[in-house]
């Protein structure tokens, strides 16, 4: 297995790379397409909504037929996606390419189900740090490379070919070392309907945070698409409470143990996913015509969040030793308190460049030790037979909170711009980061009231 977790790794860098690397791309993008900063968040929005409605299909199919075959349908959907995405001539084609570069999020959850198949619990512990570490640096040369590669290169598009190649590189990869997961005698079928309800209730959901921004306020398009999502989403959850072996098993989501976590696990992909966009906006606006912003190139913008990310890879590698000293609770209330620290700070501080690196690299540390604490504490609560759709529980809401997070992000940057042309008022952004930080202490809370195997309240070994 050490060649097949060596592959994997390099998938988990892939991954990294294209989710990450896209962030400082995000001004140039919004100019190739005449997209202005609010439309910009709907770059990485529909990403989301693709891996909220994906994943957890990708998970029970993996768990149902193999979670190698099903990690190079997912390797194949992202290389397609990311083509589309570096020569989409069209917005629409471009929000297309970033749909099918949804799975992208299931290869995570399909790589810790292979290595808890295959390996030791000591080992998969080890493989799955591995593999969350590698997210993380492939996040870093993301962030670092791709800004500057739009300079040397001449342009946005030919920049996003780089991670178009690697992910097609992965794909023949996926062929060779990689073991399938032996067979452990799940039963059920593909909760068809279930994934319908989903895709059809956020998608729904989504489109009314799209109307919202569209018409500038509460319309009945607006009303009519949150209603009919929250219907629909109800109706899934019964359909998922009386279905045997349900594509989602929402009754975890009630859970004392690992309820608390996937909740965390929602509040993450808000502070994570959400605040990408206005970041980089913010930091590309002219302030001699904005008000605010630094005007600064996708190459500058790399180098300003490099060091969040270095952070983050930090964290990342001193959450199993922190966690040892005062468990995966603590560590992970802590992680999230420093991040709501980062974020308020940055409200209250962001006229001069040094202080929005100084709290960003504060909020990058806490969301590092949260990435790589999270998935841990999810799968090892989990039955070993449904792993690969317990940690696309964790990915789903995760990828949820994210999307619906940055439609709602680009309404309220829409509707600050009202009036004033494309450029939203520096108060949007001050909103954006302080609901960031309430979000991260809320995750805080979530983290004190969950429970891993083996701490008072919770069940079986850690």
């Amino acid at each position: 297995m050490t060649a097949a977790v060596g592959l994997l790794v390099l998938f988990e860098v892939m991954s990294g790379f294209t989710q990450m690397g896209v962030t400082p791309l995000l001004p140039d993008l919004a100019d190739a397409y005449r997209l202005g900063d609010s439309a910009a968040n709907w770059v990485g929005a529909v990403q989301l909504l693709a891996a909220t409605v994906c994943v957890p299909l990708f998970g029970r199919l993996g768990d149902l037929h193999g979670h190698r075959r099903l990690l190079r349908v997912a390797l194949g959907c992202v290389a397609a996606g990311s083509l589309l995405v570096a020569l989409a001539p069209t917005p629409a084609l471009l929000w297309t390419g970033r749909a099918l570069q949804g799975p992208l999020v299931a290869l995570l959850p399909l790589e810790i189900a292979l290595v808890r198949s295959r390996l030791s619990v000591a080992d998969a512990r080890r493989a799955i740090a591995r593999l969350v570490g590698a997210l993380t640096v492939g996040g870093l040369l993301g962030a670092a490379v791709m800004g500057a590669a739009a300079g040397a290169l001449g342009g946005v598009r030919t920049a996003l070919l780089i991670p178009a190649a690697l992910a097609a590189l992965c794909v023949p990869l996926s062929f060779t070392a990689v073991p399938e997961s032996p067979p452990h005698g799940g039963a059920g079928a593909t909760d068809w309907p279930g994934f319908a309800l989903l895709a059809s209730g956020a998608t729904a959901l989504l489109l009314g945070v799209f109307a919202l921004e569209r018409e500038e306020g509460v319309g009945p398009s607006v009303v009519l698409a949150v209603v009919t999502g929250v219907l629909l989403l109800a109706w899934w959850v019964r359909v998922e409470l009386r279905t045997p072996h349900p594509m989602v098993d929402v009754r975890s989501l009630a859970d004392r143990r690992a309820g608390p976590f996937y909740l965390a696990g929602c509040a993450f992909g808000v502070v994570y996913f959400a605040s990408q966009a206005p970041d980089a906006t913010f930091l590309a606006a002219d302030p001699r015509t904005a008000g605010y912003g630094f005007a600064l190139s996708s190459t500058s913008i790399s180098l300003t969040l490099l060091p969040a990310v270095v952070a983050a890879v930090v964290g990342s590698a001193v959450t199993v030793a922190l966690a040892r000293r005062i468990g995966y609770r603590q560590v992970l209330a802590w992680a999230f308190v420093l991040v709501a620290a980062g974020f308020a700070i940055l409200a209250a501080r962001h006229a001069v460049l040094w202080e929005i690196v100084a709290t960003k690299l504060l909020a990058g540390l806490g969301l590092g030790i949260a990435l790589s604490a999270m998935p841990t504490v999810v799968v090892e609560a989990a039955d070993p037979t449904r792993g690969g759709v317990a940690t696309a529980l964790y990915n789903n809401v995760k990828s949820f909170g994210g999307s619906v997070a940055s439609g709602l992000i680009a309404a309220l940057l829409a509707a600050s711009a009202a009036g004033a042309g494309a450029t939203p008022g520096e108060g949007a952004y001050v909103g954006v980061w302080l609901a960031c930080a309430v979000c991260a202490l809320g995750g805080a809370g979530a983290a004190l009231l969950g429970r891993r195997p083996g701490e008072p309240g919770g069940a079986g070994p850690a």
